[in-house]
């Protein structure tokens, strides 16, 4: 057995290398997302150009509604190997990297060998963390320090000959998570500590969690940049950070689409597929187990890991839940802690030691299996050969890989190969975003207008030129032209810079020129690009992909086609 186990430990640590390579390919073979990646990659890029760490901007303006740590990330990189998009994500996907490995130690500490590595397998083949990896997201750091603070703490408690240290490593981490994003590093962790210990009758043992100390660690490293901004700029920055930015979030739907309080259970199946289909009958039928282990005794305090991850991915899950804007990115620290929660159950299978019926796992791989090969089904019917004009490269061997593993795996299952199943799975998924890595988003390039057109704005534009977009939201204009860039949404605000004397360059959707147009005739469109917009009628009926137009108020010749 003991053989058996060693070959099967080195087929996932193989399996694993597979999954994580993808991270790493063809990173800057896309240009910048426009949402958050523009930010946080233009951002640091000022502040190299200013000299100035201290006050990050963004568009040469003050952009201080988040603390600069997961700025001062992307500095380093920029300096060793250039300004470009492959030097920004470069940490990002060392941040998810992390996260993995932070998987990997939860199911190896609260489990065993087997479950950390299929819990890290888990989260690197998941395609929308990959997703996530591959762009500047601020989530991505955040969730790495509070993933990583958890640990400490399940280390903590299973090496007590070590506590302290680990004790000062997990308020470390939390500083760092606070200096990322703010107030939640802190606030989250703790509630999540707090609820654990009651469980266990051991709130008196919060005296031996260091506190003060860990207070002042924390202090010491987020402290300084406060003071420093509050020396420059008073109380203004900061309350706008932590009142607006943060609590009105949580308490106002104004950012984003409103979503009710059952989006995140739906986030996270997409989020972690495929190790989601597994997570819902952890979730279900490991509840009571893992509750009942709540009041044993100091002789299985190993035993309580298992209820501590639990807690955590349930405490944040809830807790989001209650906020009137939602993002599924704010959930995205539960991973780690679910994947070994899910590497644990499948690694008991493995071993053909676990208290659940074996029909359970039957049926949640052959839904796991089926749900992939549907997957490549939908992405062969919507993005295969011959989808005009919503054909996407690679978009083939998705389908087929996924469809092709996911009947390997379903048919595994059927005859309870639980090991061929899960590696028929891993492998299959893992290949799927060999093949997005490789082909589909090089060209998806094909679909996003701002490079392209801002090359043009480079070629015929002055440097006194006035640049810029109008009621659509393309901020990586800034990092691809190095200039400052306007962003105007009410008619009166266009209108009067196309009258102005200045000559200007604007990006916008055909519909909102052809309205211009009625009001100046003279507007002259000099280039045209397709974009990408997802809407299902529209792809079902194979309806013309809408176009970003570059106009300007003095005339000239076609640039693009």
């Amino acid at each position: 057995m003991k053989t058996s186990m060693s070959r099967t430990q080195w087929v996932l640590i193989i399996t694993l290398a597979l999954a994580v390579a993808p991270y790493f390919v063809r990173l800057g073979s896309s240009s910048l997302w426009d949402s958050n990646e523009a930010f946080y990659a233009e951002t640091p890029r000022e502040m190299i150009e200013a000299r100035d760490y201290i006050n990050p901007t963004f568009d040469y303006r003050p952009r201080l509604n988040k603390p600069p740590l997961s700025y001062w990330a992307v500095i380093p990189f920029y300096k060793l190997f250039g300004v470009s998009e492959a030097s920004e994500r470069l940490p990002i996907v060392l941040g998810a990297l992390i996260m993995i490995a932070t998987a990997y130690a939860l199911g190896r500490v609260v489990f065993s060998e087997t479950a950390g590595l299929l819990a890290a397998i888990g989260l690197a083949i998941a395609p929308r963390f990959l997703m996530f990896s591959r762009r500047i997201m601020i989530d991505v750091y955040l969730a790495m320090f509070m993933a990583l603070a958890l640990l400490m703490f399940v280390l903590a408690e299973r090496r007590p000959e070590r506590r302290r240290l680990y004790l000062i490593l997990m308020y470390v981490s939390i500083g760092l998570g606070v200096l990322t994003k703010g107030p939640v590093a802190v606030a989250l962790p703790a509630l999540v500590l707090l609820i654990y210990l009651a469980a266990y009758r051991r709130l008196r043992q919060l005296r031996e969690l260091m506190l003060p100390a860990g207070l002042l660690i924390v202090a010491v490293i987020v402290s300084p940049w406060y003071v420093a901004i509050y020396a420059q700029h008073g109380w203004k920055h900061i309350e706008t950070f932590i009142f607006q930015d943060n609590l009105s979030r949580y308490t106002q739907a104004v950012w984003g689409p409103r979503r009710g309080f059952d989006f995140y259970f739906t986030a996270i199946i997409g989020d972690f597929f495929p190790w989601s289909i597994v997570l819902i009958p952890v979730a279900v039928l490991g509840a009571a187990r893992l509750w009942s282990l709540r009041g044993a005794g100091q002789s299985i305090a190993n035993r309580r890991g298992p209820v501590l991850l639990a807690i955590w991915v349930a405490i944040i899950v809830v807790f989001f839940s209650f906020s009137k804007s939602k993002e599924d990115l704010y959930i995205l620290p539960i991973y780690p802690a679910a994947a070994a929660l899910v590497g644990g159950w499948l690694a008991r299978f493995v071993s053909g030691d676990h208290p659940l019926k074996q029909g359970v796992l039957q049926w949640t791989v052959i839904a796991m299996g089926a749900s992939i090969a549907l997957a490549g089904a939908v992405i062969l019917f919507f993005f295969g050969k011959g989808t005009q004009p919503y054909e996407i490269a690679g978009a083939g061997p998705i389908g087929f890989l996924a469809i092709l593993g996911g009947i390997a795996a379903a048919g595994a299952a059927i005859v309870r190969k639980w090991r061929a199943a899960l590696l028929a799975t891993a492998l299959s998924v893992a290949g799927c975003n060999w093949a997005f890595a490789l082909w589909a988003l090089p060209d998806f390039e094909r679909f996003k207008p701002v490079r392209p057109l801002c090359q043009a704005i480079v070629s015929i534009a002055g440097p006194d030129s006035l640049v810029g977009y109008y009621r659509t939201a393309y901020p990586s204009m800034v990092f691809y032209l190095r200039r400052e860039v306007f962003e105007y949404y009410h008619q009166e605000e266009i209108d009067a810079v196309l009258t102005s004397d200045k000559e200007v360059f604007c990006l916008m959707s055909t519909a909102e020129f052809e309205t211009l147009r009625m009001r100046m005739p003279q507007i002259r469109v000099l280039a045209s690009h397709p974009t990408f917009q997802v809407k299902l009628n529209g792809i079902l009926d194979r309806v013309e992909l809408p176009r970003v137009v570059l106009i300007s108020n003095k005339g000239g010749t076609n640039v693009i086609q």
